[in-house]
């Protein structure tokens, strides 16, 4: 049985959480504030400043209220230790956590369906069923099982037994002939041949259905071929990078500045590694991965809520390197110059225009999304002329393979294509 190796890099999310502590202990001023009465003119009294300190958890807040409350609040030396003790608690309940989900005895053993086409390490796998055929496409930066997780929670597999034909194009992970492919190779190369081999193997045109990164490739193979594409689903599909205000438009824009410093590494290997990949969706909320695995250390672990976050953390910590090429478009052009949102966004030559694309679109946008923002997501609503939006009370992976995917994402995506025909 191999080794767990997440939560990935782990180097990482264990200074994060050091960093937390540091953060925490830095807002309570020192003993110089002693007292109500502010220490030098103008100053303020050191019990009014913690409360600035806003944990981003309800629980975190209320515990921070809680030592507030209590006696300790009169004097900062107290105060200090009541934070210590409860940073001191979660921090070992991290590790628990950690523990807990590397010892956990689950692992994925649903056996892949046949495949119809295959091109290099990409394979399209045939999920069955009778009705409309839907050819689904993930990212090419995580793994194609997210939709197909575990009995109970696989939207494919659902699918298949609700009337549709669903196929997942499975890219695999990039060798070296994939190392040096632009998105128009993957979109006008590969993805096109795959939606041909999809439509002759099901007798004609078909519906996309796109994930995240991959409801983009969709939406510009779509407009490419139009005579093989029936429908166009989107799900937690981004389009304007700079959308949701001027801390989204930051991020965004920083996440293009770190370009020129993995420049080195992109040449070197040619690709951009798992674990970087994952360091950027970390800074996305830094104290994230520290928090859900505290919770998890809690599950009874025969539970199958604890079973369902393993194969998530599993899947998450398995994910496909990006190749270098793919890395400078995504970060340079779509996250730095917002190409798609500004119409500079070209395959092949030609710009990816939503407006012309004719046919029906399904656009399922996450309230809770923070690798999507849903003011991205909206931007490509509003520029698709016969669009259905569904807006689902979840976040981006839960969406598709959370506990409730079945009633927010998996039935009416059902219904729509089924509506399409």
């Amino acid at each position: 049985m191999t080794p767990r190796r997440g939560p990935r890099p782990l180097p990482a999310h264990l200074t994060l959480a050091m960093n937390r502590a540091w953060l925490a202990l830095a807002a309570i001023p020192g003993p110089a504030n002693r007292g109500s009465t502010p220490s030098t003119p103008g100053s303020t009294p050191w019990n009014a400043s913690w409360p600035g300190f806003a944990p981003r958890s309800a629980s975190a807040r209320a515990e921070r209220d809680r030592i507030l409350r209590s006696p300790a609040a009169a004097d900062p030396a107290a105060l200090r230790a009541a934070v210590w003790e409860r940073l001191w608690r979660d921090d070992a309940a991290l590790i628990r956590g950690i523990a807990a989900y590397r010892a956990h005895p689950w692992r994925r053993d649903l056996p892949d369906p046949p495949a119809l086409w295959s091109e290099g390490p990409a394979r399209l796998l045939d999920y069955g069923g009778t009705g409309p055929a839907a050819l689904v496409i993930p990212s090419l930066i995580n793994r194609a099982t997210v939709l197909d997780l575990m009995p109970g929670h696989s939207m494919l597999r659902w699918l298949a037994a609700e009337g549709i034909r669903p196929l997942l194009l499975d890219w695999g992970t990039p060798g070296p002939a994939e190392r040096n492919l632009t998105l128009t190779d993957w979109i006008a190369g590969r993805l096109e041949r795959a939606i041909a081999a999809a439509a002759t193997t099901t007798g004609g045109p078909l519906t996309l259905v796109g994930y995240c990164m991959g409801g983009l490739l969709a939406l510009a193979a779509a407009q490419r071929r139009p005579d093989l594409v029936r429908g166009l689903a989107l799900l937690a599909t981004p389009w304007d990078f700079h959308a949701g205000g001027p801390e989204l438009e930051s991020r965004a824009r920083g996440a293009a500045a770190l370009l020129p410093g993995l420049e080195p590494l992109l040449a070197g290997t040619g690709a951009l590694p798992v674990d970087l990949i994952q360091l950027l969706f970390a800074g996305l909320d830094p104290f994230g991965i520290a928090r859900k695995f505290r919770t998890f250390g809690r599950l009874d672990p025969t539970s199958p809520r604890a079973a369902h976050f393993v194969a998530l953390e599993d899947w998450l910590n398995d994910g496909i390197p990006l190749p270098a090429p793919v890395a400078r478009e995504c970060l340079g052009g779509w996250y730095g110059d917002n190409t798609p949102a500004r119409g500079a966004w070209r395959i092949a030559g030609a710009p990816v225009d939503p407006t012309a694309w004719r046919g029906p679109s399904f656009l399922a946008i996450p309230r809770g999304d923070r690798i999507v923002p849903p003011e991205s997501a909206r931007a490509l609503a509003t520029r698709l002329p016969a669009a259905t939006v569904l807006d689902v009370p979840a976040g981006h992976i839960g969406m598709a393979a959370g506990m409730k995917a079945e009633a927010v994402l998996w039935r009416p995506l059902r219904d729509w294509v089924v509506g399409v025909g």
